[in-house]
């Protein structure tokens, strides 16, 4: 395979083209040079054999016409021409004979001396006797060997023909001279093949050294090595495709560094996004997610998935949702444990290409649970807001019309009617003063005033306060502060309010001959822990959870009983909250509740300040 793949390569075809040109062209001068060569040497061959057999036939005519060859002298004069024709052409190899005008051999060669006396009935002989001047044939004889046949008439002096020059000559002088011209081009050939190769390996090296140079700086570009640069070696073509190959390299470089820059900026906004990001192709097959997508999701990957698995909406669903424009559709998620739910927004866009249209959609999913959470708080605030004001003004109402009634004219009854408009009365002002303070607290217009706080004092008031309320119900408390704590900066008045909130709460479900336990100790941090915990009724777990939105109640008709007005744990977290602390809740049925905020001490602040 690999000799194969070298064999194919621009090299070995360049030197093949050039080698294949040589020969050729030699071929060509070749067989010009050879077929005139060829040519010219037979017509010097034929013109030499024409002009001896001229020169015998006048010598013979001679011979002929003085009538030596008739008679009695007949024999002795066939003898003289015979030796007069070997001592005039014994260098030419060929045989001679001298015929009369019968064509009977008068005179030859010495090695065809047999055919003195014999008749020579060749056609060519024919036409000579007949005065054909200038006769000529190629024949090959029995050894295949080419030969040459020339005729000439012999005339008397009165242009009578009197006999006829016969002449058969070989050609293989002749034939050896091609031959050796043939092999000298043959030679010629070789050696001009094996110089054009040399001379081609060089040339080609030259053109396909910059070729390799290029190749290897087209690999090293595919992957992704862009330091190298293509040698320009000459002001030629190849040069000058060098020097565009380098520029192309720096400027695809340039473009994609500037490629990657954006694409870390992209990948670095949908990794900060707080919406969830997901694109798909034009089959519906997740390409891309986010962080935030996944997260929503509740899946640690969904590439490769389709879109409709990914989002659990039918296929025709998406398909509305990405031809709208701002139509939306709402998901509702839960975990597995059923405790948590959150709910999305999903919003479908289509990506667009110029020559092929709808490509891909692009998926934006928006966490709306606190929105949806803050929503459903604001309806049931007003819910709530709207029931708490109505019970104690529809029972107010009810009272004033039965005084109004005649209830006046019976001073008892009269005067529990207006001990029962008091009350509500009297509840309305705390729902009210409880919503003022909400408010403030929620638009930051309540200010701190910090100072100075002994928190063993603090914890021991609050005790006393309550302390008629607990006898009542036979309820024992324990203060409890580590050694530990001192003195803290606080809103004195208003961690007061959030005690006396949760000490009543204590004291309302904590059954008769219970405990309350007021415990302060200092956190690994350094913050202040502030406990209440009673021995009471408890919450149940399903509560946990709200236990510290606005106007809600475990048992919404014994709280109201009690004089609550469900607003007394949020105020509690929201002053919390101002002075920059948490605050947690924990029970179990039947066994009691504990709730404790944690509060930074100013020291601790005024370090990180500094």
């Amino acid at each position: 395979m690999k000799g194969r793949r070298w064999f194919s390569t621009i090299q070995v075809k360049l030197i093949a083209i050039y080698m294949l040109l040589i020969l050729i062209s030699i071929q060509l001068i070749a067989v010009y040079f050879v077929s005139t060569v060829k040519s010219s040497l037979t017509d010097t061959f034929t013109n030499s054999l024409n002009d001896q057999a001229r020169a015998l036939a006048v010598l013979a005519a001679d011979k002929l016409s003085e009538g030596s060859l008739a008679g009695g002298d007949a024999e002795e004069g066939a003898i003289s021409l015979s030796d007069y024709v070997n001592s005039l052409f014994s260098r030419t190899g060929a045989e001679l004979q001298v015929l009369d005008a019968s064509g009977r051999v008068l005179a030859t060669s010495d090695a065809y001396s047999a055919y003195i006396g014999k008749k020579n009935t060749s056609l060519m002989v024919s036409q000579a006797l007949q005065g054909i001047p200038d006769n000529e044939q190629d024949i090959l004889d029995e050894d295949n060997v080419r030969k040459k046949i020339i005729t000439q008439p012999i005339q008397s002096p009165d242009n009578r023909v009197i006999g006829a020059v016969y002449i058969v000559a070989g050609m293989t002088e002749v034939n050896a001279t091609v031959d050796r011209v043939n092999q000298i081009f043959v030679s010629g050939t070789l050696i001009a093949l094996g110089l054009t190769g040399v001379l081609g390996i060089v040339l080609a090296h030259t053109i396909t050294s910059p070729i390799k140079g290029l190749t290897r700086q087209a690999e090293a570009v595919a992957e992704g090595r862009f330091d190298q640069q293509v040698p320009v070696l000459a002001d030629d073509e190849i040069g000058r495709l060098s020097e565009a190959f380098n520029e192309m390299t720096q400027r695809l470089r340039e473009a994609l560094s500037v490629n990657e820059e954006e694409n870390e900026k992209l990948q670095s906004v949908l990794s900060n996004m707080s919406d969830g990001v997901i694109a798909a192709d034009e089959r519906g097959t997740v390409m891309v997610s986010n962080r935030r997508a996944l997260e929503l999701l509740g899946v640690d990957e969904c590439e490769g998935s389709p879109l409709t698995d990914v989002l659990e909406l039918p296929q025709e669903r998406l398909e509305a949702l990405r031809a709208s424009r701002g139509l939306a559709a709402v998901l509702v998620k839960e975990s597995p444990d059923g405790e948590e739910r959150w709910v999305m927004r999903v919003t479908l866009s289509p990506i667009h290409r110029r020559d092929r249209g709808i490509t891909g959609t692009i998926a934006l999913l928006q966490d709306i649970t606190e929105q949806e959470k803050l929503d459903q708080s604001r309806r049931e605030f007003v819910a709530n807001v709207s029931h708490e004001l109505r019970t104690p003004l529809t029972t107010i109402r009810s009272y004033a019309e039965a005084l109004g009634d005649g209830a006046l004219a019976e001073p008892q009854l009269a005067e529990r009617f207006v001990g029962v408009i008091r009350n509500e009365t009297e509840r309305m002002i705390r729902l009210v003063t409880d919503l003022l303070h909400l408010s403030r607290l929620d638009s930051q217009q309540s200010t701190l005033r910090r100072r100075d706080t002994d928190i063993a004092e603090m914890l021991d008031e609050v005790a006393d306060r309550f302390s008629v309320q607990m006898r009542k119900k036979g309820i024992r408390a324990i203060v409890l502060v580590d050694r530990r704590v001192g003195k803290a900066v606080l809103d004195r008045d208003q961690i007061d309010q959030v005690l006396d909130n949760l000490m009543s709460n204590a004291i309302k479900y904590t059954l008769e001959g219970g405990r309350i336990e007021l415990s302060a100790r200092l956190e690994e941090s350094g913050a202040l822990a502030v406990s209440v915990k009673d021995s009471g009724i408890g919450i149940p777990k399903r509560d946990l959870a709200r236990i510290f939105d606005r106007f809600y109640r475990v048992d919404k008709a014994r709280s109201r009983e009690m004089g609550g007005t469900g607003l007394g744990l949020s105020i509690a977290r929201e002053m919390i909250k101002a002075h920059g602390g948490t605050i947690t809740l924990e029970s179990e049925l039947d066994v009691g509740t504990t709730v404790t905020f944690i509060l930074p001490q100013p020291q601790q602040k005024g370090e990180q300040a500094t």
